[in-house]
């Protein structure tokens, strides 16, 4: 019954975080919940030092995308990848999982790459359906290539280490963007004219007529004026897996470094910070809004005993831990299409976890197979954050999106189930470290 009522409220467009607060407030005597309690509950949770990081890196994102820092990533892109056909598709995705190495963000990357990316792959002749369609499937990359904003929060709510789950998603990052790839390169035959993308006359590799060496020297400055871009995954991922840095110490230093950047490099006016920190700052407000409701929510599940039940049904139901992780992702599949990723994670990271480790399944492995089901739900009709983002961005409507979205969807769909029944794609890391 309560699954219901916040089903419905979500689904009328009551936002999420007041849907979670408004059924804790109903219930709140029937789970001897006081009232007083909804402000502490939430302040104690969303300033907890890990969840610190959320803002820090959304701020690192908005600053390399408004200071022009993406379109050079894009560039650089473009280099690596000019030889392969239909090469723009692929410079999406590769430029997604950057992007996503630097937000932590699903639907950041999908603003930010599709209006960057998106725009000359329009003009290469590309359907506005078709790139929107791949701009939102390649979107997954901003949760699945860390760092992540729902991994961050599954690591914080259930307490497994946040280093280890972003070391854990690299692999099914890697194996996300190489189907995404296939398809492009199978549907590219299909949507472009003759099968091949349209000259660019802003891609000096194109004219046969221009001097090799001309080209040579477009192309070192292209990678030599990318080099503070290139910097930050690098310093990012490179501080967090070394020991150096905490997450949360990587979300700051990501911050500052893409300030100093962007500021000394001229790249963005110190009238335009105001605008810059605002727009990260109400990105930020509103997950953490999310956050902090979903954890009274989630106190009152513990207290009426609702992970417990779901842990005993679940082993009652079956004694298989292949038909348990079957049933979890049809559970999350169906949660994903109604529910926001952010609050799905919180929600059902400390429902579904128990009954996890009830099966002997690793909490690390468990991660992964959760968040990487909830965030497909970003295609999934009615939420699908990264579809209405695309489709907006792109200027594409939701129906041509839907059109070409299909295949794009089915690699998704076995990839999860690749990461599900191959733990080893997950652990990777314990055999090397």
């Amino acid at each position: 019954m309560i699954a219901l009522a916040l089903l419905v409220l979500l689904v009328v467009g009551v936002p999420v975080g007041v849907a979670f607060a408004l059924i804790v407030m109903v219930r709140a005597e029937a789970w001897s919940i006081e009232l007083s309690s909804l402000a502490s509950i939430p302040y104690d949770t969303v300033s907890s030092f890990p969840l610190l990081a959320i803002p820090l890196f959304l701020l690192g994102g908005e600053l390399m995308n408004r200071g022009g820092l993406i379109r050079q990533l894009t560039a650089v892109c473009d280099i690596l990848l000019g030889w392969v056909r239909a090469p723009l598709g692929h410079v999406m995705i590769l430029a997604s999982a950057l992007m996503g190495a630097i937000t932590g963000s699903s639907v950041a990357t999908v603003a930010a790459i599709g209006g960057t990316v998106g725009r000359e792959m329009s003009l290469r002749g590309y359907p506005r359906g078709y790139t929107a369609a791949l701009n939102a499937s390649a979107g997954l990359l901003g949760v699945l290539i860390p760092p992540s904003i729902p991994l961050i929060l599954y690591g914080s709510i259930v307490g497994v280490s946040i280093t280890q789950l972003f070391l854990a998603s690299v692999m099914p990052g890697i194996v996300m963007m190489l189907a995404l790839g296939v398809v492009h390169a199978w549907m590219s035959r299909h949507v472009l004219p003759g099968g091949q993308e349209l000259v660019a006359g802003a891609q000096p590799t194109t004219h046969a007529a221009v001097d090799g060496r001309m080209v040579q020297r477009s192309m070192a400055a292209i990678m030599t004026r990318s080099i503070p871009a290139l910097m930050l995954p690098v310093l990012v991922l490179g501080g967090i897996y070394s020991g150096i840095f905490t997450p949360t110490e990587a979300a700051a230093v990501a911050a500052l470094y893409a300030l100093l950047v962007t500021v000394l490099g001229r790249m963005t006016k110190f009238g335009e910070l105001n605008g810059i920190f605002a727009r990260a700052a109400l990105s930020s407000a509103a997950i953490l809004v999310i956050i902090g409701f979903t954890s009274i929510f989630n106190r009152a599940m513990v207290l009426e005993q609702v992970p417990q039940s779901i842990a005993g049904y679940a082993t009652g139901f079956t004694d298989s831990a292949l038909v348990f992780l079957l049933v979890v992702n049809l559970v999350l599949l169906l949660i994903g299409m109604f529910m926001e990723t952010n609050a799905a994670t919180l929600l059902m990271g400390p429902l579904l976890a128990p009954a996890a480790a009830k099966f002997g399944i690793d909490p690390v492995h468990f991660a992964i197979i959760l968040v990487t089901n909830i965030e497909i739900g970003l295609l999934t009709p009615p939420m699908a954050a990264n579809l209405y983002v695309a489709a907006r961005t792109n200027n594409a409507d939701l129906v041509s999106l839907l059109r070409y979205l299909g295949w794009f969807l089915v690699a998704a769909l076995l990839v999860m189930a690749t990461i599900t029944y191959v733990p080893q794609l997950s652990l990777w890391y314990r055999y090397f470290f």
